[in-house]
């Protein structure tokens, strides 16, 4: 992702994405859109920062724009949370993001929040144990900042290396008025590719969501491709969590796939998409650059 840092004063920092994309769907008319997103902080000291995270978008899990919809345009504070970093790990209070670092193909938007706190602890050198508490019933952009008034949001999570190769995460979830068992299993296959499996089990049902993929970079003609693929399975009736990770993807048989690389001249990335699930096709195209 095209990201541009900037310093104002020692302990203050900026990062700005911008994107113009083409929306091709086979159940709507080709839409043209954008998406800026702009996440400021400011480090207090060696342990104590403050962060925020501002973008486009009027749902939970998407943060674009439509161009020439008079209705749609939005830009909204999403997340506004105070971070204390120590030996121990890290612990996160306010509206925090849906994640503690890489996002997971079955985990909750990446443009999403949590009103509460996050507590990462680490339990070795190759360990963490996270605990989020919090509300999650406002998807509104609108609502983000909005003061909690209710705990319907709880993840207990642990995620280990195996070796230099292996990699995995266990959690339990409560969320949207239901209980949910994720498990991950990353392998290294090269230097900078890995496949991953991934299940969240409904409790006590037989509603599951499946993931199998692939993502890595590749050198091509002194040119670097950033690639990533996968196939999902959502049972019906699995739940609103399916609609909170992905803005297109929901229940039955899908698949996404993901081309990107940098402009040979030109100080911008370009990327293609192409995403089905049942009858419904998506191709996305456009460019993201920083400014």
């Amino acid at each position: 992702m095209c990201s541009v840092k900037a310093s104002h004063a020692q302990s203050l920092q900026h990062k700005l994405d911008v994107q113009i994309r083409a929306d091709e769907r086979s159940d709507k008319d080709l839409r043209y859109q954008y998406r800026i997103r702009y996440s400021p902080s400011l480090k207090f000291n060696q342990t104590w920062s403050t962060h925020g995270f501002a973008a486009t978008g009027d749902d939970f899990s998407s943060s674009h724009n439509t161009f020439d919809d008079g209705s749609a345009d939005r830009f909204y504070l999403r997340r506004l949370f105070l971070r204390h970093q120590g030996n121990y790990g890290k612990t996160e209070l306010g509206v925090i993001p849906t994640f503690k670092g890489r996002v997971s193909s079955s985990g909750l938007s990446k443009d999403g929040w949590i009103q509460g706190i996050r507590h990462v602890r680490d339990t070795n050198s190759n360990a963490q144990l996270e605990i989020v508490v919090g509300q999650l019933n406002k998807l509104n952009p609108r609502q983000a900042l909005d003061t909690p008034n209710d705990i319907d949001y709880v993840e207990l999570e642990y995620s280990a290396s195996i070796n230099d190769l292996f990699s995995y995460e266990f959690s339990m979830e409560r969320m949207t008025s239901l209980n949910y068992l994720r498990t991950e299993l990353r392998y290294r296959t090269k230097k900078s590719q890995h496949v991953f499996a991934e299940l969240v089990k409904r409790a006590n049902t037989t509603k599951v969501k499946t993931v199998l993929g692939i993502e890595g970079e590749k050198a091509y003609r002194n040119r670097d491709y950033a690639y990533f693929a996968h196939y999902s399975y959502v049972s019906g009736e699995f739940g609103l969590r399916a609609e909170l990770t992905e803005d297109f993807l929901g229940t039955g048989h899908g698949f996404s796939a993901k081309l990107e690389s940098q402009f040979t001249s030109l100080p911008f990335d370009w990327f293609v998409r192409f995403d089905k699930v049942g009858e419904n096709n998506r191709i996305l195209g456009g460019i993201k650059w920083s400014l």
